[in-house]
């Protein structure tokens, strides 16, 4: 019978809490001078050994951990490159169709990324009139009327045919609670 993760991780943790104590405990009370009953030699050295395994059991459940987390992270990073240039191509396969010049191309791709007009000419050294004969070049080409649209026709090929959440219809004023109504 294998245990769930969790309830492994809680052991250790619940054991390592439980041997830090017992550590705490015993270095605190020699300090003050707190007097208790001796344990014996074989006690003592037996509550120390389980301390000492329980913290190293912590540090082996934390490295394995670490490993996990990070083989994990190594994974979506993968996926995120996977995705992200499978986005690119879509844009490239987009940007073909309409047959955008290599200057539309550049200014199409700082605008999907977010760029002002401004910020576009500043990278590309161009005046702020030339990138938007470029933009509206661009929307002609694609069928928009601008930014929104344009970034719009991307999101819907991501997205493609899965079907939109259903809304709640709207309840009539007297079905909602009065506590709940803004006044």
């Amino acid at each position: 019978m294998r245990l769930p993760l969790r309830v492994l991780l809680l052991l250790v943790v619940t054991i390592q809490a439980l041997c830090a104590l017992f550590f705490v405990f015993d270095m605190a009370a020699g300090m003050v001078g707190i007097s208790r009953d001796p344990l014996s030699w074989e006690s003592r050295e037996l509550l120390e050994i389980g301390a000492s395994v329980g913290l190293l059991l912590g540090v082996g459940l934390g490295a394995a951990l670490l490993a996990r987390t990070v083989r994990r992270n190594q994974a979506m990073e993968s996926q995120l490159r996977q995705v992200s240039g499978a986005f690119a191509e879509l844009l490239d396969q987009r940007f073909a169709e309409w047959g955008l010049t290599p200057s539309e191309r550049d200014v199409a791709w700082f605008t999907i990324k977010g760029m002002s007009i401004a910020e576009v000419a500043r990278l590309r050294g161009t005046s702020e009139g030339t990138v938007k004969a470029h933009s509206n070049a661009i929307y002609r080409k694609a069928g928009v009327s601008g930014r929104t649209q344009l970034l719009s026709l991307f999101i819907e090929d991501l997205i493609g045919d899965r079907p939109l959440p259903a809304a709640e219809p709207p309840r009539p004023l007297a079905a909602v609670p009065a506590a709940t109504r803004r006044r």
